[in-house]
């Protein structure tokens, strides 16, 4: 396990890299998925292997989570890892931390049934659960920072610019 102290010196190196060279801060990273079999998914990021799927009764075989607890789970590991993150660099000792992600939402909507059910969630919450001996205010400050900072808590809350592009047949259409 990586300590405190490592996590900071490496945020302020970076930290100082960037303050150096804004442009190497601006990235893309890609991740493919390729359907395989039914509604099975593969995911290829790099060297990351994964998969999704459905459950049996949405028509899937359930042998991997659901596109949903996956992008549940990235904004709960998200949200973890910023706060370990800031805690390090605010020296605030952190000894548990787990981040439990509820979303609310209309199954009628991925399925086009209706007006007013939407497909997307109609409500995300976090509950963040903390073991530290910072006082509440010191906490307090901790997750200002972390949720201000965080790249999905921000995907979550911001609608962005979302671009498709068709390629058919191995040309784009």
């Amino acid at each position: 396990m990586v300590a405190q102290a490592q996590i900071r010196k490496i945020v302020e190196r970076n930290i100082e890299l960037l303050a150096l060279k804004p442009s190497r801060g601006r990235l893309t990273r890609t991740t493919k998925a390729r359907l395989v079999d039914g509604v099975r998914c593969e995911i290829v990021e790099g060297p990351w292997r994964f998969a999704a799927d459905l459950p049996l009764k949405a028509g899937g075989d359930d042998s991997a989570p659901t596109p949903g607890a996956l992008g549940r789970g990235a904004l709960a590991s998200c949200l973890a890892i910023s706060i370990a993150v800031w805690g390090a660099r605010l020296g605030i000792a952190i000894e548990a931390l787990e981040v439990e992600v509820q979303a609310d939402f209309d199954a009628r909507g991925e399925l086009g049934m209706g007006v007013g059910a939407d497909p997307g969630y109609t409500q995300v919450r976090y509950e963040v659960s903390i073991a530290s001996s910072a006082d509440k205010h010191e906490v307090d400050t901790l997750l200002g920072l972390a949720e201000r900072h965080s790249p999905y808590l921000d995907v979550f809350g911001r609608a962005m610019d979302l671009r498709r592009v068709l390629r058919l047949n191995g040309v784009e259409a």
